[in-house]
């Protein structure tokens, strides 16, 4: 049985062992990696990402009356309310609230209903755990409700979500990822105009291994808008509606030296997406060495979002023969790095890495192995 289907199944459990009958709909979302293009969405620019084997699913079925209840498998505590709230409340329930909301403000006020989360992707670990989890409650309470929207839609209403209820200034590349996800490929995104192009993912002679610090910084969030913040003020400098319009001669055009440095990331962040996409439709994964090692030095220097741990990780994995290429992923500040690797030195990665990471900071990072898979699993209304 797939993971996806094995989290259909125990959200199903959960769900009747929770409130004493079935759910009316369940609905399975991957979270991804991002093999580059960081911080460069929510400047109109573009991403390369696929989604992964690690999924949320949300068991769900609407009530007669107004009362919201949550449960969780992934995060503590259970969440009761007499009906949707008018503002955040703090906790893991946010996302399927603000989800919520954002369908009845569309579609009309509809009654309450009550969830239950299951979940295999780790929390805090840059793998979009998130994204997958308001995709997921999207697409069950959709189907609940009888309601129907474009994939492209659901996306921007998660990402509306997750900006004007959670808080977080995020880009739209997670939840569609979510969505339109193909197995053995990544989604070469244009964030701008949403425009999407299916390339070619390595065969199995190279894996995926994900090496996470088990760092989660609490300023993360608030870095990741302040970060957001510096790249529009530098697009305003410039005269330009985001930073997707600049090129490397507008640069020191930018009189403040930290939003120049901004801009210069995501400049030559787009730059290197494209390269990457271009290395794949050629066929030749081992071109994207070079362009994540480049990915991972700018978010250091340009976008100061890594931190020693993530530092060491790739500093470690670039020390390996086996390694074709190596970056910090996600918003910054911990969670994991990315590795491509021979498939058949992937033991001796995750050794070397341990040993190294165990000698500076005395504990062992978590390794996860993943591959490319299918979006959202058809939401299924019992």
């Amino acid at each position: 049985m797939s993971a996806s289907h094995q989290l259909d199944q125990r959200a199903r459990t959960a769900f009747r062992e929770a409130f004493g009958y079935p759910p009316g709909a369940v609905a399975v979302a991957p979270g991804r990696i991002n093999i580059v293009g960081e911080h460069t969405d929510y400047n109109e620019g573009f991403v390369l990402p696929a989604a992964i084997d690690r999924h949320v699913a949300v068991a769900l079925r609407l009530r007669r009356d107004r009362q919201i209840a949550l449960r969780s498998d992934r995060y503590g505590g259970s969440v009761a309310l007499d009906g949707l709230p008018p503002r955040r409340q703090g906790n893991w329930g946010d996302y399927l609230l603000g989800v919520a909301r954002q369908i009845s403000g569309r579609f009309g006020e509809g009654p309450g209903f009550e969830a239950v989360v299951a979940s295999d992707i780790p929390v805090g670990a840059g793998l979009s755990s998130s994204g997958a989890l308001e995709v997921a409650v999207a697409v069950a309470l959709l189907a609940a409700r009888g309601i129907e929207m474009a994939p492209l839609a659901i996306a921007q209403l998660c990402q509306a979500s997750e900006n004007g209820f959670v808080g977080a200034r995020t880009g739209i590349m997670d939840q569609f990822t979510a969505l339109r996800a193909r197995g053995g490929n990544a989604i070469l995104l244009d964030c701008r105009s949403l425009e999407d192009e299916y390339v070619p993912l390595p065969d199995g002679r190279l894996a995926w291994l994900l090496a996470d610090t088990r760092v989660r910084h609490e300023l993360a969030s608030t870095a990741y808008n302040q970060r957001r913040t510096e790249c529009e003020a530098a697009a305003r400098m410039l005269g330009l509606t985001s930073l997707r319009e600049a090129t490397a001669d507008d640069l020191e055009r930018i009189q403040d030296p930290v939003e120049r440095r901004r801009a210069r990331h995501v400049i030559t962040e787009n730059a290197r997406v494209l390269r990457a996409a271009d290395a794949l439709r050629r066929r030749a994964p081992r071109g994207l060495g070079p362009i994540l090692y480049a990915s991972h030095e700018s978010l250091r220097l340009d976008f100061a979002v890594s931190c020693r741990e993530l530092d060491c990780l790739v500093e470690l994995a670039a020390g390996m023969p086996q390694v074709i290429g190596a970056r910090m992923m996600g918003g910054g500040f911990g969670g994991c790095a990315l590795v491509l690797t021979e498939s058949t030195g992937t033991d001796d990665v995750e050794q070397h890495l341990s040993q190294g990471y165990a000698e500076e900071f005395h504990r062992s990072p978590a390794f996860y192995r993943v591959r490319a898979v299918d979006g959202v699993m058809p939401e299924r209304a019992m």
